[in-house]
């Protein structure tokens, strides 16, 4: 709230230099600070209508954020220079940046992009393809209809299964597009179904929602979306999928509980929405852990702040560890923020391939073409 209200009092002061208030502040110095302060107001106002109190608040945040840059570029210019500056050039040239920022990154949560992985194996998994999506926080940026259609996207890359990571929904959402997005899911042809895990928001943090936890769960299940709560399911005997609980709500299981009495010679696939258990997760079985939670670090200049505090052992992209291989995504969509930069809104498409099996293609046709030659 202090940082806050000192952005206030410092943006009142920058307005206050721009071209007719300033001549009113020149005559009247109260009269001119308080016309600057009501600009301000009315600006956060019409934002905060028109999105949201906490939209307007990142858009002001930010406005703060390059009136500084751009105020301490103007010292050190008139340091070196000599001279001061006349007028506002660096106050408008602020204001510009800023404005142009905020529209790109209005346009990087708002749209949604494809990104691709491929990823091999040495066990007997044959060729695998994934698709994985998460925090759609559905209400930010679409509803239920424009969830919809973002699946149509997924589903036309004719993934083999269908995994949703965590903070579908959060306290904001409504049952009405949930249930939507949940029909539209029930809908899909993908050969291992859809594979699902909470997050920190999907529970909900409070009662302003028309449908609980509980709910959710209901929902999911009559749509035939498979729920795995520190639960390992065995996939068409090729492959386990490992569902662990959001540690942000109750206890979960340890990574060693969860694998133990099962086949580690065959493929293991981990949903965890938060990715800070990296290390036990490196140090098992498991050859493939998918994560969102992180928003992709949101926007700069926070993008690196969870990994720096130690809350998240990665924000963003592919990492192999161990052998293990460790994938977070920026989401499909975003929690009440509707800005991103320096990453974008999307879904995952991971092509798995077995090497082994590739391998022994490979060999067999050069037997083949060995044993022809000789012939």
């Amino acid at each position: 709230m202090l940082l806050f209200i000192a952005s206030v009092v410092y943006m009142t002061l920058q307005v206050s230099r721009f071209g007719p208030v300033n001549k009113i502040v020149k005559q009247n110095k109260r009269i001119g600070l308080f016309i600057s302060f009501v600009i301000i107001a009315i600006v956060f106002v019409v934002i905060s209508l028109a999105m949201s109190i906490i939209n307007a608040m990142v858009v002001f945040l930010n406005i703060v954020m390059f009136f500084l840059l751009f105020g301490l570029a103007g010292k050190i210019i008139d340091k070196v220079s000599g001279k001061k500056a006349k007028g506002n050039f660096l106050g408008a040239l602020a204001l510009i940046t800023s404005l142009i920022y905020l529209c790109v990154s209005f346009y990087l949560c708002n749209n949604v992009w494809e990104k691709d992985y491929t990823l091999h194996t040495d066990k007997e998994l044959g060729n695998l393809k994934v698709a994985m999506f998460a925090d759609s926080h559905i209400g930010t940026t679409f509803d239920g209809d424009g969830f919809a259609v973002e699946l149509g996207k997924i589903v036309e890359q004719k993934p083999d299964i269908l995994f949703i990571v965590g903070d579908m929904v959060d306290d904001s959402s409504k049952r009405a597009d949930f249930e939507r997005a949940c029909e539209a899911l029930s809908e899909v042809d993908i050969k291992y179904g859809v594979w699902y895990v909470f997050g920190n928001h999907d529970e909900g943090y409070g009662q302003s929602r028309d449908f609980n936890g509980q709910d959710i769960r209901e929902i999911l299940t009559k749509n035939g979306i498979n729920i795995l709560e520190d639960e390992v399911s065995l996939v068409d005997d090729r492959f386990y999928v490992v569902g662990r609980k959001d540690r942000s709500h109750s206890p979960a299981k340890r990574m060693e509980e969860l694998l133990s009495g099962i086949d580690t010679d065959k493929y293991i696939i981990v949903l965890d929405h938060i990715p800070n258990d990296y290390d036990n997760e490196a140090k098992s079985a498991v050859d493939l852990v998918l994560s969102g939670h992180t928003h992709g670090g949101q926007m700069i200049p926070i993008t690196f702040l969870g990994e720096g505090l130690g809350i998240n052992d990665s924000t963003y992209g592919h990492k192999a560890i161990n052998g293990t291989d460790f994938i977070v995504t920026s989401g499909i969509s975003d929690w009440e923020i509707d800005f991103k930069s320096g990453v974008k809104s999307e879904y995952v498409i991971i092509d798995i391939d077995c090497k082994y099996r590739d391998y022994s293609l490979y060999s067999n046709a050069l037997f083949m073409c060995t044993y022809i030659s000789s012939e």
